[in-house]
């Protein structure tokens, strides 16, 4: 999340450079002339009611979105203070999503960002920025990041983050931030499989009840944060290990290496060979030439 200020900053800079905008129902569709007609269908998207892990069914409040041509435009507007490789920027306090037009599965990308204003909505004590972005991708159905082999092979390696790194990670290069988003999505639903509920209610619950975050978990899980953050780093060890990244696929990645590695000392070996053979080499005329024929017979 970004700071006040700059969440200021940014708010009168999307009023003083959009041309347009439009009522959706509670949403205000704020976007450039050509990407209107997107802006306006992603609002008719963000002004339903939805389901959200722990939360229930809620109606949104009245939000503004905009839809921006590209990631060029997303970091001017931000500032420069939103990853370069970011799809969408969410300013809860301002109740603003920004959004790229040229981005992946905007849908999927708009309910990401949705669920970080229906959390920060319903919960008003500070959480990390891991369950953060774990909560959002949990909610956006972002199952397909927990397959990824960037994730196998970071806890093939034991290169495995506590939950400070990752907050770090999540916002470093693309390649790390896709295993970090990931490995944030996995914690989240660690801390629901650990309460008997098997949900995220209860947790959400006691920090609405006033708990910190750190409280919140001791509460719900009987863990502390540092022994549910041990806890979560042992099961994902477990279940994404070298085994199971070899079985994603990443078996045959090292087959296709060492393919590739044989072929090229064969042709290295071939080529040693051929130039061994041309050495000292001659040829008799005549016998290239051959008997002469009688062309009367």
């Amino acid at each position: 999340m970004l700071a006040s200020s700059f969440l200021e900053a940014a708010l009168l800079f999307i009023l003083q450079g959009a041309p347009r905008s439009v009522q959706v129902g509670q949403v205000t569709a704020v976007a450039w002339p050509e990407q209107m007609a997107l802006a306006v269908e992603l609002a008719e998207q963000a002004r339903r009611p939805t389901e959200w892990p722990g939360l229930g069914r809620t109606v949104p409040p009245p939000l503004r979105l905009v839809v921006v041509p590209d990631g060029r435009r997303l970091d001017s507007l931000t500032l420069g203070r939103a990853p370069r490789w970011g799809a969408a920027v969410a300013l809860p306090a301002l109740r603003t999503i920004v959004l790229r037009a040229d981005a992946g599965d905007l849908s999927r990308t708009l309910r990401h960002e949705l669920a970080h204003l229906a959390l920060h909505q319903q919960v008003e004590v500070r959480v990390p920025l891991w369950f953060d972005e774990g909560y959002a991708g949990w909610a956006a159905g972002e199952w397909e990041r927990m397959g990824g082999l960037e994730l196998n092979l970071a806890v093939a390696r034991g290169a495995l983050p506590g939950f400070r790194a990752l907050d770090g990670a999540l916002r470093g290069t693309e390649t790390s931030a896709d295993a970090a988003y990931a490995l944030a999505v996995s914690a989240v639903t660690d801390l629901a499989r650990r309460n008997p509920s098997g949900t995220l209610g209860p947790l959400l619950a006691a920090l609405n009840q006033g708990k910190d975050f750190e409280g919140a978990v001791q509460a719900t899980t009987g863990l502390s944060l540092d022994r549910f953050e041990e806890e979560w780093q042992r099961s994902m060890r477990r279940r994404y290990g070298l085994v199971t990244w070899l079985l994603a696929g990443g078996g045959w990645a090292l087959i296709a290496i060492a393919v590739l590695g044989l072929v090229h000392f064969r042709r290295r070996a071939d080529r040693e060979r051929r130039q061994a053979l041309d050495q000292g080499w001659e040829i008799d005329p005549e016998a290239v030439d051959g008997p002469e024929l009688d062309p009367t017979r």
